[in-house]
C-alpha cells in the first residue's frame, strides 16, 4: 500500500514496483474513480495506465457516485480475484478513507438522505454554526464533547447520521466493524518528498493541469458541481472563477494554495498511521530493497 500527498511521486512508484512483481495496481483514490473527473484529478496518464492494468480508475461515474462502503466491497472483491493469479498486489493512492476501507474496514454507517444533508447545509447558510452546535448537544452531547466546534463539516457530518437513524454519532462511532476479516497482509509505504521539493512539484502540476485544458473540463462539469464528488481542491477554485468570483490569476494562486493545504491534511493522516515506512522520494531501488528485506523476496 503506497501512500503520500498529492504529486509525491505515488502512481511513478507503484507501475515501477507492479513491473517488479509482475502484478496489478488498485487506485485508493476517491476522485480518479470518476471517468468524467481527468485533469483535476492527477490520474495517471494514457502511457502509464498502458503498462500496467489498473483498477478503479474511470471506474465509475459522478452521476451514480461511490461511497467509502462501496469502494470497500467492491475493492476487496477484485483483491479475491487478483489474487488467485498474483502473489503481491500493489495498492495506491492519497484519500485516506479509502485506504481504510480497503486495509481495515469501516465502522457500518447508514445511507444518507441527500434531504437530510441539504436541511442542514442551508440550516448553516442561513442562521450559521451555532444552531447546529446546539441541536448536536442536545442530541449527543458526547461527541458534542469531542467534536471541532469550529469545524461545519464535522458537525454536519454527525448531524446528518443523527437525524437518518435517530441514534448517536457517537454510537455509531463505538460499534465494533462489521468489515469481513481480512485474509492478507498490508505492506505500507509513505512517500514524502522533502517539502520545498513537494510544493515545487505541487505549483508545477498545477500549472500543466492549466495548460492539460482544466479550465474547458471544469466548465463541462460545472453543471454539477453541487456534486459531493466535484466539491474537492482542483474545482471548486476553478468553478468560483467560471462564475467570476475572481480572475485567472487569483484561480492559479488559490488553486497552488488550496492543494498545498490539502497535502499537509494528507501528511497529517498518513503519519497518524501505524506500521508506514517512509521514503523521501518515488525511487524504486530503496523500496524494493526494503521490501526485500522484511519479506525476504
Amino acid at each position: 500500500m503506497i501512500g503520500g500527498p498529492t504529486a509525491s511521486g505515488k502512481t511513478s512508484l507503484a507501475i515501477d514496483l507492479a513491473q517488479d512483481f509482475n502484478t496489478e495496481i488498485l487506485s485508493a483514490d476517491s476522485r480518479q474513480v470518476y471517468r468524467e473527473m481527468n485533469i483535476g484529478t492527477a490520474k495517471p496518464t494514457d502511457e502509464q495506465l498502458n503498462l500496467i492494468p489498473h483498477h478503479f480508475i474511470n471506474s465509475h461515474s459522478i452521476h451514480k457516485p461511490i461511497s467509502a462502503g462501496d469502494y470497500e466491497r467492491e475493492a476487496l472483491a477484485k483483491l479475491d480475484q487478483l489474487f488467485t493469479k498474483y502473489e503481491v498486489l500493489v495498492a495506491a493512492g492519497g484519500s485516506g478513507l479509502y485506504i481504510k476501507a480497503l486495509t481495515e474496514g469501516l465502522d457500518e454507517m447508514p445511507e444518507i438522505d441527500e434531504r437530510v444533508r441539504h436541511q442542514l447545509n442551508e440550516s448553516l447558510e442561513s442562521h450559521g454554526i451555532g444552531v447546529l452546535l446546539n441541536e448536536l448537544q442536545r442530541e449527543d452531547p458526547v461527541y458534542f464533547d469531542e467534536v471541532d466546534q469550529n469545524n461545519p463539516r464535522r458537525v454536519i457530518r454527525a448531524l446528518e447520521i443523527i437525524r437518518t437513524s435517530g441514534i448517536p454519532y457517537s454510537t455509531w462511532r463505538s460499534q465494533i466493524s462489521k468489515s469481513p476479516a481480512r485474509t492478507f497482509k498490508t505492506l505500507r509505504i509513505g512517500i514524502a518528498p522533502e517539502r520545498e521539493l513537494l510544493y515545487h512539484q505541487i505549483e508545477q502540476r498545477i500549472d500543466e493541469m492549466i495548460a492539460a485544458g482544466l479550465i474547458d473540463e471544469a466548465k463541462e462539469l460545472l453543471p454539477f458541481r453541487h456534486y459531493s464528488s466535484l466539491q474537492t481542491v482542483g474545482y471548486t477554485e476553478v468553478f468560483d472563477y467560471l462564475e467570476n468570483d475572481y480572475d485567472m490569476a487569483e484561480c492559479i494562486r488559490l488553486l497552488k494554495r488550496n492543494t498545498r493545504r490539502y497535502a499537509k491534511r494528507q501528511i497529517t493522516w498518513f503519519k497518524n498511521q501505524e506500521d508506514m515506512e517512509w521514503f523521501s522520494s518515488h525511487d524504486p531501488k530503496p523500496v524494493l530493497g526494503y521490501l526485500e528485506r522484511l519479506t525476504g523476496h
